[in-house]
């Protein structure tokens, strides 16, 4: 695996600048020219979009954990899979839960004042889903280091856990049973 020039990498570094000061600078404007009566839709949308690219990530990436089990460490699937889960956490998962708890903590407050039971059983299980994201977090830099201890069928079983939390959290977003 060939290693980036350190001038491609600084090129990248003041891209990502740029684009995250781009996107800030319309975040800025547009708390200033959205009518309030619709910011609640807005906010409510940028969430919605954030959870479907989490779970997205969330799905995919102990998947991509079971086929890396059945690569040998060091070789180019193994270093390949390296590369699909660094990204994969770097530019999609971590992004869309911080994007999902900002917007969603907004609306916990700004629109139910942390106020249901519906809405702290919720809080509970999106905690849940973030000490996940965590432990695939760690399992991604175990994986790059190539000291993954887990089986595959670990990894199976792993991957069914944010789906369980997602259908309880839209049962509980949806009905709100208390």
């Amino acid at each position: 695996m060939s290693q980036t020039a350190p001038e491609n990498r600084g090129s990248a570094v003041v891209i990502r600048t740029v684009v995250s000061l781009v996107v800030v600078a319309l975040g800025v404007w547009a708390l200033f020219h959205v009518n309030p009566a619709d910011a609640y839709l807005w906010i409510k949308s940028l969430h919605v979009i954030a959870v479907i690219a989490w779970m997205a990530g969330m799905l995919y990436l102990p998947r991509l954990f079971v086929y890396h089990c059945a690569a040998k460490p060091g070789s180019e699937t193994s270093e390949t899979f390296k590369v699909m889960e660094k990204r994969l956490l770097r530019f999609i998962i971590n992004p869309a839960m911080i994007v999902t708890w900002i917007a969603g903590l907004w609306m916990a407050w700004e629109i139910f004042g942390f106020q249901g039971g519906w809405l702290h059983a919720k809080l509970l299980l999106v905690i849940l889903m973030s000490g996940l994201h965590g432990y695939l977090a760690k399992s991604t830099r175990l994986f790059a280091e190539d000291r993954n201890m887990r089986s595959a069928k670990h990894w199976r079983i792993i991957n069914e856990v944010p789906t369980v939390l997602m259908i309880l959290i839209v049962i509980l977003v949806i009905v709100k049973p208390f």
